[in-house]
């Protein structure tokens, strides 16, 4: 498996443009948002009432206006400063809690908005798209946009009002060291803008490694059992390994630059100040400033060079946010290629599940070169029960697919009750149709919520006489908290045969016209299999079954075989009829029983 590569991406580089959407949730809650700017004005327009409050300090306590009352001065302009202190904490304390709050509200909106619209989209955009990886969006790009707008929005926003602040006090004091620092300002800002070009596109590249680990941990850790069965322990760490280091690369190119950026515009503001107090220091010695006014100059230029430290250390992280701001948006911006029309065709009532396939071609989009159904022509009707059996890649789950609109055809067309899939709400579609699939599904959850996901509002009881026609009340009630016990990741605490039955409870529970088995009882043993498969049989007796057989011995009593090869029908009839014509399905139920034999 080819490792990441830790060059940056030859994408566009990220612009601090893509944080809008960021700033699209966050004025959402305009009261948080006025608050905390207000108290990002007061704490910069404290600091900057600090130095002013030393320049008082030092020309009353020692200047000429100590005479005549000077105490008084002195005690004043310290009671002034200890106000000014006091001030700055309160507004600091304000800041923190609201900026803090609006990165933590930001960030559970977008999960919840993103989440919200991936459940939307088609099977289409998760076969093109690892899961894992988006799964690392909603995790560690969340994370760095709760950053940005809990700690880097206000690093910016304060140091941007106390730089601003700081030259206008500056220039009060002494225009002319003013404007003399103000000469730098150009040779400080050159470095930002070339090296910060470099910084995006390492930010990016850093960010999608990232992403990489968050795949490789959570396809290892999901195939864990395999992965230790077949002894590749190694490999999986090794390959791990690989994918951090190349995490770790890309991150120290861009720590790097960051750093040399760092370095070279700290040395440039503090550099200008020292030449600017230079000549500032020969002016008090003439007496055109006082020694109060040149301590003020002095802090207040450290104060503002330290504002553009700081932008300039934060500026990476706005990137970063940035680059992880553009993925979340990639998933909001995505639309279902499945929707339902305006208007949406109802569907007749009452439900009587007639499932029709008429002419449908039909092609994978991961896989255009291989056609999975071709001029399929198959009727369902109301009541009866379909066994659809024929070789690995023959179409048959593909039937599933298109039955419950996953996927529309390329040509013919799908009903259900004579209304054509593509005019009909998927929702209400999906709503007549109970699917028990060959793969289990198990939640992380308990076994009540787990069940209740074939209808969510079923009572206990209902829970309970599933969980009994399913054959799975009695290993449900020993469970140490019976329904409410957490049956693990998967259904990890369960066997393969339990965890078939609840899912064979869960369709049981939904009460739908169409059901769709695919090879419903493949995990039970032989005694349970008999029970569920009496189970099966009583449940399609009211409802028009379409099963997918891999196994020619649970078709048998089907009313009607269809036998599929290379996405079409080929084959039709009872098992006896089937037998007797010596064609595919003779020869597929040979082979298996001879096998069995």
């Amino acid at each position: 498996m080819a490792q990441p590569s830790p060059t940056p991406d030859p994408r566009p580089p990220r612009r601090l443009g893509d944080l809008a959407m960021v700033w699209g949730h966050a004025r959402r809650y305009p009261r948080q948002v006025v608050t905390a700017g207000l108290a990002l004005i007061v704490t910069s327009g404290a600091t900057i009432g600090i130095p002013y409050s030393f320049k008082r300090i030092i020309d009353r306590g020692f200047g000429p206006e100590t005479q005549g009352g000077g105490g008084i001065s002195v005690a004043s302009s310290f009671h002034f400063m200890l106000m000014i202190v006091a001030v700055l904490a309160v507004a600091t304390a304000i800041r923190f809690y609201y900026v803090s709050w609006l990165g933590e509200r930001v960030v559970a909106d977008i999960r919840e908005e993103v989440q919200a619209n991936l459940i939307r989209l088609s099977p289409r955009f998760f076969e093109e798209n690892r899961p894992a990886e988006i799964a690392s969006r909603l995790t560690s790009d969340t994370t760095l946009i709760e950053q940005v707008v809990g700690s880097s929005v206000s690093i910016v926003l304060r140091n941007s009002f106390t730089s601003v602040g700081g030259l206008v006090y500056l220039f009060a004091i002494s225009p002319k060291l003013a404007g003399l620092l103000l000469l730098g300002i150009p040779v400080i800002i050159a470095p930002i803008a070339l090296l910060g070009r470099r910084v995006r596109g390492f930010s990016r590249a850093s960010q999608d490694r990232i992403a990489d680990v968050g795949a490789i941990v959570s396809e290892t850790l999901g195939a864990m059992r395999i992965v230790q069965a077949f002894g590749q322990e190694g490999r999986e760490a090794a390959r791990f390994a690989a994918a951090v280091e190349a995490t770790f690369g890309a991150a120290r190119r861009r720590i790097l630059l960051r750093a040399i950026m760092t370095a070279i515009v700290i040395g440039l503001v503090f550099g200008s100040i020292t030449l600017v107090l230079w000549q500032g220091a020969s002016d008090v010695a003439a007496g055109r400033l006082s020694g109060g006014s040149i301590a003020a100059f002095v802090i207040t230029g450290g104060i503002v060079a330290g504002a553009f430290g700081a932008l300039t250390e934060v500026y990476g992280d706005l990137l970063r946010g940035a680059g992880a701001a553009e993925r979340l948006g990639e998933l909001l911006a995505e639309r279902p290629e499945i929707a339902a029309p305006v208007p949406a065709t109802p569907l007749p009532l009452p439900a009587r599940g007639a499932l029709s396939f008429e002419g449908v071609r039909f092609r994978y989009p991961t896989r255009p070169e291989v056609a999975a159904i071709n001029d399929l022509i198959l009727a369902i009707h109301p009541g009866e029960t379909v066994a659809v059996v024929g070789p690995s890649g023959a179409g048959k789950s593909t039937l599933f697919q298109l039955a419950e609109r996953f996927y529309d055809p390329e040509g013919g067309r799908v009903t259900l009750d004579g209304v054509d899939l593509r005019d009909a709400d998927p929702a209400a579609v999906r709503a007549r149709i109970a699917m028990v699939p060959q793969e289990t599904v198990i939640f992380g959850a308990s076994a009540r919520d787990n069940l209740r996901y074939g209808r969510w509002e079923a009572s206990d009881a209902e829970l309970w006489a599933a969980a009994e026609a399913a054959n799975a009340a009695e290993f449900l009630g020993k469970l140490p908290g019976g329904l409410d016990t957490f049956l693990g990741e998967g259904g990890a605490r369960l066997s393969g045969g339990q965890r078939q039955r609840i899912t064979i409870a869960r369709a049981l529970l939904r009460d739908a016209p169409l059901l769709l088995l695919d090879e419903a009882t493949s995990a039970l043993d032989a005694e349970s299999e008999q029970l569920v498969q009496q189970a099966l049989e009583r449940l399609m007796a009211e409802r028009t079954t379409l099963v997918i057989a891999h196994r020619l011995a649970t078709v048998r009593a089907a009313g009607r075989i269809v036998v599929m090869d290379e996405g079409r029908v080929v084959e039709e009839g009872s098992h006896a009829q089937l037998i007797g014509r010596n064609g595919l399905y003779a020869r597929l139920a040979s082979l298996q029983f001879s096998e069995a034999a």
